[in-house]
């Protein structure tokens, strides 16, 4: 275990406690952000991409605003929130294959928002960083914490994960409808990122436990 008595004394909670705190904050940040941008922008169906909040794509990209920069901006503090309590994570954690998976979803979530959807192709290059990268934080955090809940990590990574993946496999492979299709590309794509919005307030929450068990489980 590495030593994290200096955060401790210095603000009175862990490091883990504060990473805690800043990723049930961002997750609360995404979700609501996610939701205000949606009913600013007009006639909007979840049926669409969520990037389009920020901008649609090329060759003729449509920006509504407040939407855009309330998407934008969400995108922003989400990511960055994310990457300052992986810095967090990663100073006191034995395990650093985590931590640094989980900092490069916060980056892809910050390049996100500083690529807007018209931006080509550093937008969806961002896109498919946080997705991926996201999945495999979530499984990979189930490996660091207790059961149940370690259950819980492994399914909500392995369903984000499966859903992207099988993406790609019906596009490129099977070149045929995905199963989901009837749910949009929005709703596909809801069903990839949400999982990962919500392990980030669960994460958070069990990190912030006033447990010694939830600091060993991931310090040690």
């Amino acid at each position: 275990m590495n030593d994290e008595h200096g955060l401790r004394s210095r603000f009175g909670v862990s490091a883990p406690s504060a990473a805690g705190l800043g990723l049930a904050s961002s997750g609360f940040v995404g979700l609501m952000g996610i939701i205000t941008a949606e009913l600013l922008y007009p006639n909007y169906s979840t049926r669409r991409d969520i990037s389009d909040l920020g901008s649609t794509r090329p060759p003729d990209p449509v920006i509504h605003e407040p939407s855009a920069t309330v998407f934008n901006a969400t995108m922003l503090v989400t990511g960055l929130v994310v990457v300052l309590s992986a810095y967090l994570l990663y100073r006191v954690a034995d395990r650093r294959g985590f931590p640094v998976a989980l900092g490069v979803f916060g980056l892809g979530a910050f390049g996100v928002g500083v690529f807007p959807g018209n931006v080509t192709p550093w937008h969806g290059l961002f896109a498919l960083l946080t997705f991926f990268s996201g999945g495999i934080t979530v499984v990979l955090s189930s490996r660091v914490v207790s059961r149940p809940f370690s259950l819980l990590c492994g399914f909500l990574g392995g369903t984000s994960l499966t859903l992207l993946v099988s993406v790609f496999f019906y596009g490129l492979v099977v070149r045929g409808p995905h199963p989901l299709e009837f749910l949009g590309g929005g709703g596909i794509e809801r069903w990839v990122v949400y999982p990962l919005v919500l392990w980030l307030l669960a994460f958070g929450g069990y990190l912030m436990a006033d447990s010694r068990d939830s600091d060993d489980a991931i310090l040690d």
